[in-house]
């Protein structure tokens, strides 16, 4: 019998899924866990777990059960103080449980980067109460952005223009959060000329970069992205300044996806993902090894070559507009029609509104072809009751 590693993946969407996917090409077993049943990842995985992720006792419990070589965290809900303590008694946490737990925590990375690394970022301030958050939007001045300290996919962010948006962002955030946590982040807003995501590879043979991927996002969740993004050489260079001073201070194998707001002059650190991001979905089309292909090679301590950028393309993320307990995706044929494009279906059990459900990817010659066919088949495809 084949004797292989065992990867416990902590959080199983349609990331997770392409990461279990390239886990098996390598001969990994594959063991699937999150709050819901169903998800994506455990349709492809060799075993799978519903637990409540926050629940420390669900989480020791399954991994002591499993004894897995790997524990990849997949989503920023998690019992990640257990997971520290679980690296301690000699498992391993993708990159590092460090990691995860700073990193899903805006608190945590925004300190250690503005105020340990010294890294550009946006003016930001914390506040426990509604009374704090009110006092903290007004020094800091509008427009600024307001986010849960934990969430996922833009949950909860919004963008407080004036005074009579205080209370609804507040509200906003306070759904949208992850956690059990009044806790916000209140952050200068930027005025960007665009923003990018520098997806981050450490692996045994060094740091390496992919092509820079541009996206926009509304409300904090991504509605398109592309690559390659067009960046003067002194953007890309402080650009990979920012990303390696950041994930090497992180530390361990695997990808991370290193979020930037680029302005004529400056370079500004947002935000930090150690594992593949949702805008680099495009490399699925656009590489000669994806995103979750990297991140596998990674964190299996295998070698990651030079990275290749074989044609720009763009990606569109297909989202629910109702919450529907059986339902179908429309248009997958005309969307097909349209020249070097492909579909990727998720299988999520249920639609919640604004839910991903699926991803038109277009390659061309150009980007800006390529945005224009993502577009044309997401047009085509649509979400409607079974």
């Amino acid at each position: 019998m084949l004797q292989t590693k065992k990867m416990l993946l902590l959080g199983s969407g349609e990331l997770g899924k392409e990461v279990v996917i390239e886990a098996q090409r390598l001969g990994v077993e594959t063991i699937a866990v999150d709050h819901y049943a169903h998800a994506p990842a455990m349709q492809v995985a060799h075993r799978n777990y519903v637990i409540d992720m926050l629940d420390r006792k669900q989480l020791r419990t399954i991994i002591e059960q499993e004894q897995p070589d790997l524990i990849v965290p997949e989503i920023e809900a998690l019992a990640t103080s257990e997971l520290v303590k679980l690296e301690e008694e000699g498992y391993r946490v993708v990159p590092t449980a460090r990691a995860v737990k700073l990193t899903m925590d805006r608190e945590g990375i925004r300190r250690l980067a503005s105020e340990k690394l010294g890294l550009q970022t946006a003016g930001y301030a914390f506040a426990d109460t509604y009374d704090e958050f009110v006092q903290a939007v007004k020094e800091m001045g509008y427009p600024c952005v307001i986010k849960p300290l934990m969430s996922s996919s833009g949950k909860g962010q919004s963008v407080c223009r004036e005074e009579k948006d205080i209370e609804h962002c507040w509200n906003v955030a306070m759904e949208g959060g992850r956690v059990r946590s009044g806790r916000v982040i209140i952050e200068e807003f930027i005025h960007f000329d665009s923003e990018i995501t520098l997806l981050t590879v450490r692996s045994v043979n060094g740091t390496s970069f992919c092509a820079p991927i541009g996206h926009i996002q509304e409300s904090g969740d991504y509605i398109e992205s592309w690559q390659p993004h067009p960046m003067t050489e002194d953007q890309m260079k402080e650009a990979k300044h920012i990303a390696k001073t950041i994930t090497d201070e992180l530390g361990g194998y695997g990808l991370f996806g290193v979020e930037l707001f680029l302005t004529k002059d400056k370079v500004y650190f947002s935000e930090v993902s150690p594992r593949p991001h949702d805008t680099g979905l495009v490399t699925l089309v656009t590489q000669n090894l994806s995103e979750f292909a990297l991140h596998v090679r990674a964190i299996l301590g295998y070698p990651v070559p030079e990275i290749e950028l074989i044609t720009p393309g763009a990606s569109r993320p297909l989202k629910a507009g109702l919450e529907l307990e059986q339902y179908r995706i429309t248009g997958i044929e005309k969307a097909l029609s349209v020249p070097s494009t492909q579909v990727r279906v998720f299988g999520k059990p249920v639609t919640k509104v604004g839910r991903r459900m699926a991803v038109a990817l277009s390659t061309s010659g150009s980007v800006e072809e390529a945005r224009k066919q993502a577009k044309r088949a997401l047009d085509e495809l649509g979400v409607v009751e079974d």
